[in-house]
């Protein structure tokens, strides 16, 4: 970020790049006013930019520019000129890049004064919602400005990557139709053709498959996506996706290829070096061991399923949940007879979220005294051999805990899984070595095609529509949808889904299947996919590419706990703007010009 010199600039250097070799040289600096501190007549000023901070002395003998320091303030803009010196003996600061130097001020200029900021910029306790509304200075503070900079980092190294790859970056539009595509899509009304509307893209997946279909081999565009869904931590209403896409590559190498991307990106971005080839799960094996599709394999603790042993006891909530197409699992937790009562209770209040109705638990506190040698509310009602068979398939030691899920397969996959990750990230687990710090990224492979819903009473893409089956699956689309499995893949780095997708169906007879078995008529399919059936009966090449989730990766490598933390105007999670107080309402005329009235809701 150096800047060259010249006689009619306002600054000669950044405040963070002056070093030692810059001794003796007049510069001239620019930016805000961090701290001023009065040091027995002399008034120190810490001058900050976007690279970092350098301190100013402003000497009484200069009667001018000490007259004028004196009235600076914090986040006052100013212009300093000044020679470079070693700061004296004693006094360095070796936590800053330009802490062994400071610049004797023999010209300083006040650009523009400051109010007071609504907070200390060095605050870190500060409500997140006073930093939304305050957006511009929560900017300034170091933190931001690093994961602002950490972001533009990471999206130069992707982009040097994909171009180095042999991938073009082309645009889609902003404004398109609407297409059930999983998430609400954002209207947008149209004044030229009123009563009719645009919708905002959720993905531009529909386009990227245009654009294999007609020849451009590979593709890339880092772009803007727009869901109206429930918002959380890692979820925005509009966020940033690196979308990517490929001809005449198959699974395996499409995952190759994006795996060395990402590990590029991480080890130039933020010098993590993530082990490769990463470990592969299938989907079945992810639920089954962890209770989620993007298990945290930092935390070492795994599911056990137990139904077959305990569907024939006399305890009716295990045995009903076994034999009514439920299931029943445990979690072994090494050192959990440690926890106490309360602890306990406030993790059965914790899983009762995810629809839990409770969480029975059995603490080994000496296995060698068998029955004697445990202690909980529900060992009465297992008998003898099925108490062994569950001791043994979990492996229990002394000291352990098993904690049990019984109910409908979401159910038990939901809460448990929510539960290893609740005791994981614990001081209890960080503590008892259940946690590994570190990086974990892995592939999910092998996603079912078809999730069942029951409220619309039909079956839906898991992924969405246009994803491939597995080829020994393609005569079963309609005949037995449940059974088949798509050649979707997932990336998962620490328990977070940073980037998802699939071979794309390239012959129009596998799409229509699809259609058919999601419950989509010929007629639905021609008006919402009329363009892309078009398509595919042109040869139609073979095709696929995945998306990455921007804002969650730089998340990850920021250690932020939230994506909104990595997005310079991000919106709370009721969806609105605090810095401009979007959204707002609409004027009659504005509604009047594409031809909308609004219907007053009780």
């Amino acid at each position: 970020m150096e800047v060259k010199k010249d006689s009619n600039s306002m600054r000669s250097h950044y405040c963070g790049h002056l070093t030692v070799k810059q001794c003796d040289l007049k510069v001239s600096l620019c930016g805000w006013v961090a701290k001023t501190r009065d040091h027995g007549g002399v008034i120190f000023i810490d001058l900050r930019d976007i690279s970092g901070r350098a301190q100013i002395v402003c000497n009484p003998e200069d009667h001018e520019v000490f007259s004028l320091a004196e009235k600076v303030r914090n986040e006052y803009c100013l212009r300093v000129v000044g020679r470079v010196r070693n700061r004296p003996q004693g006094s360095e600061n070796a936590n800053l890049a330009s802490g062994f130097v400071e610049v004797v001020c023999s010209k300083l200029e006040i650009l523009n004064t400051s109010k007071t900021p609504p907070f200390p910029l060095d605050d870190s306790s500060i409500n997140e919602n006073t930093r939304l509304a305050n957006r511009v200075i929560d900017l300034r503070t170091e933190q931001m400005q690093n994961n602002i900079l950490l972001r533009h980092n990471f999206i130069k190294e992707v982009r040097a990557f994909l171009n180095g790859s042999d991938f073009i970056d082309i645009e889609t539009p902003v404004l398109t139709k609407s297409t059930p595509e999983g998430a609400r899509d954002f209207l947008v009304g149209s004044r030229v053709n009123r009563g009719e509307f645009f919708a905002l893209p959720q993905s531009p997946q529909l386009f990227k498959q245009l654009l294999m279909i007609a020849g451009f081999d590979r593709y890339y565009q880092i772009t803007k996506c727009f869901r109206d869904e429930d918002l959380r931590a890692d979820r925005q209403p509009e966020f940033t996706q690196v979308d990517c896409e490929t001809t005449f590559l198959n699974e395996l190498e499409i995952r190759t290829v994006f795996e060395e991307m990402i590990a590029t990106v991480f080890l130039k971005v933020a010098n993590v070096e993530l082990e490769r080839p990463f470990k592969v799960l299938t989907y079945k094996e992810a639920i089954e061991n962890f209770g989620t599709d993007k298990p945290d394999l930092r935390i070492n603790l795994s599911l056990c399923e137990i139904s077959e042993i305990v569907k024939n006891i006399e305890f009716k909530i295990f045995a009903d949940a076994a034999r009514s197409g439920g299931k029943v699992s445990v979690l072994r937790v090494p050192g959990g007879e440690k926890l106490t009562r309360k602890e306990i209770d406030d993790l059965t209040e914790y899983v009762k979220i995810f629809g839990a109705k409770g969480l029975a638990w059995i603490k080994i506190n000496d296995l060698s005294q068998g029955r004697n040698g445990l202690q909980s509310p529900i060992v009465k009602n297992i008998d003898e051999k099925a108490l062994n068979q569950i001791l043994e398939k979990t492996k229990v030691r002394t000291g352990d805990i098993l904690f049990f899920g019984a109910g409908s397969q979401k159910v038990v996959n939901d809460s448990l899984g929510a539960l290893i990750t609740k005791i994981g990230h614990s001081d209890f687990g960080k503590e008892n070595n259940l946690f590994e710090s570190g990086w974990k990224p892995l592939w999910v492979i092998d996603f079912p095609m078809f999730e069942y819903d029951s409220e619309l009473n039909r079956w839906t893409a898991m992924h969405h529509p246009f994803t491939a089956p597995k080829k020994e699956y393609e005569g079963m689309l309609t005949s037995d949808p449940g059974a088949c499995l798509s050649q979707a893949y997932d990336m998962v780095i620490n328990g977070s889904e940073v980037g998802g997708g699939s071979i794309r169906i390239h012959k129009m007879d596998i799409q229509k299947a699809i259609f058919t078995a999601i419950g989509i008529s010929n007629e639905e399919a021609r008006d919402k996919f009329g363009f892309l059936l078009d398509a595919l009966s042109y040869g139609a090449p073979p095709h696929g590419g995945i998306a990455f989730g921007l804002d969650r990766l730089v998340a990850l490598l920021c250690n932020a706990p939230s994506i909104r933390d990595v997005i310079p105007f991000p919106k709370t999670q009721r969806g609105q703007c605090l810095l401009t107080q979007a959204p707002g309402y609409a004027s009659k005329q504005q509604l009047d010009e594409i031809g909308l009235t609004l219907k007053k809701i009780n």
